[in-house]
C-alpha cells in the first residue's frame, strides 16, 4: 500500500513506494557522514516529463545552524538546503578556487538568471542544489570545512562524491579534473519570508524550469 504524504497546500496524496525507497535513502544520507551512493540510477533519477509536474515545497530554514545542512524531497529529487558560514562565503571568492573549477562563473545553463553569479543562488548565506551528481547520479557528502586529508589532500571545504571521486565547491560549481561534466543544477527556489524557502517557485518576475538545465 502506498504512503500518504501531505503538500504544502494541504492536500493528501500518494507516494509511490519508489519515491518512499528514495526518501529513505536520502534521510540515512543526511544523517551519516560517509560514502552514499543514490541507489537504483536508472529508475531514481526523475525523468524530465516528472520535474514538469508537482507542486512547491515549503522549507523552514530558520534551525539551520551555519555550515549545516538538510535534505529535501522535491519532485523525486533530493535538493541540498546548505546554510553558508562567513568564512565559506570568502572561501568562494577566493581566485585560487576559481582556478579549480570548470565553469566558475556558471556559463553553462544549470540554474536560473537569478543564481547565475559566484554564490549560485537568491542569497549570499543559502545555497540551494539538487544533490545528484552530474557524472553518474550519486549523492555526493558534504564535507564543508577546509581539511588538509579529508575526504582528499588539501580540500577546501564543499561536496565530494564518493562513487568516483567528483568534487564541487559549496555553491555545486564542479572542479576540474573529475568525471563531472557540469555544475550541480540548482532548482527554482523563492524566500517568501525571512526563513521560508519555497522550492519549485521563482521570484516574481523570473522564469525557470528545472527541467530546462543542460544535466541532471
Amino acid at each position: 500500500m502506498p504512503a500518504i504524504a501531505q503538500t504544502p497546500s494541504g492536500h493528501l496524496h500518494a507516494v509511490p513506494r519508489r519515491d518512499l525507497l528514495g526518501l529513505t535513502a536520502v534521510a540515512a544520507a543526511a544523517i551519516g557522514t560517509g560514502a552514499v551512493a543514490w541507489p537504483f540510477i536508472d529508475s531514481m533519477n526523475p525523468a524530465r516529463d516528472t520535474l514538469a509536474a508537482g507542486e512547491p515545497l515549503d522549507v523552514d530554514t530558520s534551525r539551520i545552524e551555519p555550515g549545516q545542512q538538510i535534505v529535501a524531497m522535491w519532485r523525486g529529487a533530493p535538493v541540498f538546503i546548505l546554510r553558508r558560514s562567513p568564512q565559506a562565503l570568502e572561501t568562494l571568492q577566493d581566485p585560487a578556487l576559481a582556478a579549480r573549477l570548470k565553469d566558475p562563473d556558471s556559463a553553462v545553463p544549470q540554474q536560473p538568471a537569478y543564481a547565475t553569479n559566484w554564490h549560485r543562488s537568491m542569497t549570499l548565506e543559502y545555497a540551494v542544489l539538487v544533490g545528484i551528481c552530474t557524472h553518474l547520479g550519486c549523492l555526493p557528502t558534504l564535507y564543508a570545512k577546509p581539511d588538509a586529508t579529508e575526504p582528499v589532500s588539501n580540500w577546501p571545504g564543499g561536496y565530494f562524491c564518493h562513487c568516483h571521486g567528483s568534487r564541487y565547491d559549496l555553491a555545486g560549481r564542479v572542479h576540474n579534473g573529475v568525471p563531472a561534466p557540469y555544475n550541480l543544477p540548482v532548482p527554482p527556489h523563492n524566500f517568501i519570508n525571512g526563513t521560508m524557502l519555497r522550492i519549485g517557485e521563482n521570484p516574481a518576475g523570473a522564469s525557470f524550469e528545472l527541467n530546462s538545465v543542460v544535466q541532471i
